[in-house]
């Protein structure tokens, strides 16, 4: 990993927050994926000229192995999307991070099984099932949890295949996975083998912000102009998908030519998440609270399996109000 890390430090050298051509700020954002609909909302900004009008070059880094969460931390990008999840995790072992914004609300992903398996009606019935995981150490407790909260044991055998736990889940070879539900979700209905999807928080597990925009700590306490401008353009890019799906998902797949082999994908998860994931109880987007951090990076602390910088578990409950912020937001939709 420290290979890979210097190697993409070398490819984006360069002073963060520096000028670039004609007085424009460099900024530059490490995607977690390749792209799809949780970075319509950058696509949208950058299209849209909001960027440029706003004196940045924002400069989208293509995906490749090493997480935002390093990258950002380690000053390689200056932002990057991440999720609570990971995020947790990263902060918990010393990454400079802070979430400025929630690009979704609530949990993206949920639990799933083949709609076509009778004998699994909740998550109680995945008692001595085997799950198909990517080898996240939270994934077991999470599980666990959800499924002891059904009423079940939550025992469980557990296969780490990463993305290809979707296949192994068709194919019948794991019973369970956890799929992004407005992109997987409607992947697995599009080539004619649905999906049964169980929420966490149906069961009364935490909710948890799916998908975050994340900046380096140290960059954002020097810059914080600059990141109000950036975070302000980016929150409206995302403000559009949420009230405009369709022309955001036409945006979205203009950009990036080639990427999405079928469009209709792309729209339909648009529309879910605008209609679900996106937006506050007050129709923003971007706001956290103290509460919902607690939620559920408490519960990962309270399973025993963060750990510091050197690997031992955390013998503090962190201030996980000081892991966000809400300033950098603009105020209205």
């Amino acid at each position: 990993m420290l290979a890979a890390l210097a190697m993409v430090l070398a490819a984006c050298s360069g002073s963060s927050g520096s000028s670039g051509d004609a007085g424009t700020t460099t900024i530059r954002l490490a995607l977690d994926w390749t792209p799809n609909t949780n970075h319509t909302g950058l696509f949208v900004a950058q299209q849209q000229g909001w960027f440029g009008d706003a004196g940045l070059d924002v400069q989208i880094l293509p995906y490749n192995s090493t997480s935002p969460d390093t990258l950002v931390g380690s000053g390689a990008a200056e932002f990057g999307i991440g999720f609570q999840n990971s995020f947790t995790f990263s902060k918990a072992a010393g990454a400079d991070i802070v979430s400025v914004m929630a690009i979704l609300q609530h949990w993206g992903s949920g639990i799933a099984v083949r709609a076509d398996r009778a004998d699994i009606t909740s998550p109680k019935d995945l008692d001595g099932k085997t799950y198909g995981g990517f080898g996240d150490p939270g994934e077991a407790p999470k599980m666990a949890a959800v499924i002891k909260d059904a009423g079940g044991r939550g025992t469980f055998d557990t296969v780490v295949l990463g993305t290809s736990a979707y296949e192994a889940l068709y194919s019948g070879q794991v019973d369970f996975t956890e799929p992004f539900t407005a992109w997987e979700g409607i992947e697995a209905q599009l080539r004619g083998e649905p999906l049964k999807t169980f929420q966490y928080t149906d069961y009364g597990f935490p909710d948890a912000y799916g998908v975050l925009l994340e900046g380096n700590g140290a960059w954002l306490a020097a810059h914080p102009d600059v990141a109000t401008t950036f975070v302000q353009a980016v929150q409206r890019g995302y403000q559009f998908a949420a009230d405009d799906p369709a022309t955001a998902a036409k945006i979205l797949s203009d950009a990036n030519p080639g990427a999405f082999a079928e469009p209709d994908l792309v729209d339909r998860s648009q529309h879910m998440l605008a209609a679900t994931y996106m937006k506050d109880a007050n129709g923003r987007v971007g706001t956290q609270t103290a509460a919902q951090w607690a939620g559920f990076s408490g519960f990962l602390y309270d399973a025993g399996v963060l750990v510091d910088a050197a690997g031992k578990p955390l013998t503090a409950r962190p201030d996980f109000s000081t892991w966000f912020t809400d300033r950098y937001l603009g105020a209205t939709p």
